[in-house]
């Protein structure tokens, strides 16, 4: 497994893991099957892994935590905090600096750990300014409980805003061939900055895979019922653009997931991808990935299928895409 730097100075693996689906969103967690997962990750190289408080919430770092043990210093270990979940059952966002160290300490409890590689704020608080928030985050890396900081889904001026109080190694968005709103005016600010990119959701939530069941059919448990891609009419229009992708992909004797994720590693050495799964299936079949060489030719191929805009719907429900691009 290659290695990719972020920021400048963070070295992570070119793959990583997002772990988010082991507790929560697809159907039903099996945590000693996902900590298989983890450790089967390690072993292939896949060391960048990915997890938030947001994820169960909490149970998921307790789980990558429990995973970790043992194997601390084999792994790069990226959570984040922002995303709220208050006594009264509602959830929110909150950026201030008293949030933002309770959080911290909070996550290495929970993760078994005494620093954490890379701390994202998950989504920016519209009530509190950047500044205010990037400044404690600036202060747990001088108290080395955090070695690098990242921000998840921020507009371009946000990002800005924040690397001017300090560097931001890492930004994390959604980015693949369904999602590739950062090309336009996100990705140039990136690397204006020296920002790595770190896509999630790199496969659209399956839908890159093609077998993806319809939304009546899917889990109680499966978050995306309620998305916008994954219903009615946008629904069969984005499984007819995936068939023309497994086409591509076919005609190269790889997986369409495989196509996919080599297709998000080759925009750019910054770049790095963190497909979720649960099952070392997946997680073999997905690390081959690295292996695939996009040529001129299968990158036109993509381009024409999947041009910017391509896929039908939006990528959240409407309360999530207030969320993102603050």
């Amino acid at each position: 497994m290659r290695q990719r730097v972020l920021g400048h100075e963070l070295t992570v693996s070119e793959l990583g893991l997002g772990c988010m689906g082991m507790s929560q969103s697809y159907g039903v967690p099996d945590d000693e099957e996902s900590i298989a997962t983890i450790h089967r990750a390690i072993e292939l190289g896949v060391t960048f892994l990915d997890t938030a408080d947001a994820y169960g919430p909490h149970t998921n770092e307790r789980l990558v935590g429990r995973a970790i043990e043992g194997h601390r210093d084999e792994v790069i270990l990226a959570t984040k905090f922002g995303q709220e979940f208050r006594p009264d059952g509602t959830r929110g966002v909150n950026g201030r600096p008293g949030y933002v160290r309770q959080a911290c300490d909070a996550s290495l409890q929970r993760l078994g750990v005494d620093h954490i590689d890379l701390y994202y704020q998950h989504r920016v608080d519209p009530d509190v300014p950047i500044e205010e928030t990037w400044g404690a985050m600036s202060e747990l890396v001088s108290a080395g409980k955090v070695r690098f900081l990242g921000i998840s889904e921020a507009a371009p001026a946000t990002l800005r805003r924040a690397h001017a109080v300090h560097p931001v190694a890492a930004g994390q968005y959604e980015y693949s061939l369904f999602s590739r709103d950062p090309e336009r005016e996100l990705l140039p600010v990136m690397r204006e900055l020296g920002v790595g990119l770190v896509c999630y959701s790199p496969l659209g939530r399956g839908l890159l895979t093609g077998a993806v069941p319809k939304s009546e059919e899917m889990s109680e448990r499966d978050f995306r019922r309620n998305h916008p891609r994954f219903r009615g009419d946008n629904l069969t229009h984005n499984l007819a653009l995936a068939a023309k992708i497994a086409d591509i992909a076919a005609a190269r004797e790889v997986t369409a997931a495989q196509l996919a994720l080599a297709w998000v590693l080759a925009r750019g050495e910054d770049i790095v991808a963190i497909p979720g799964t649960k099952r070392r299936r997946y997680l073999d079949q997905n690390a081959a990935a690295v292996d695939i060489e996009l040529d001129a030719e299968d990158l036109r191929q993509l381009d024409e299928v999947a041009p910017p805009g391509a896929a039908a719907g939006d990528r959240y429900p409407p309360a999530m895409m207030a969320r993102v691009g603050v």
